[in-house]
């Protein structure tokens, strides 16, 4: 098993959570789906994957 928690998600998506500086999932619930989405190479599907991941560490997105 990867100790990439982005291992299941898209390259490009892989890439872009990279490229801004994101690499585990605590870091993703300070922000929203919304900023996330404005990512090149994060869609709506790859929000849906982590959204899922999240829930199964017991976090979530930031509202807003």
């Amino acid at each position: 098993m990867s100790d990439d928690p982005f291992a299941s998600l898209s390259n490009p998506a892989q890439r872009a959570l990279a490229a801004a500086g994101y690499r585990d999932l605590t870091q993703l619930s300070a922000v929203t789906e919304q900023e996330l989405l404005k990512l090149h190479g994060l869609g709506p599907k790859s929000i849906r994957q982590l959204r899922e991941l999240l829930a199964a560490a017991g976090l979530s997105f930031k509202e807003g």
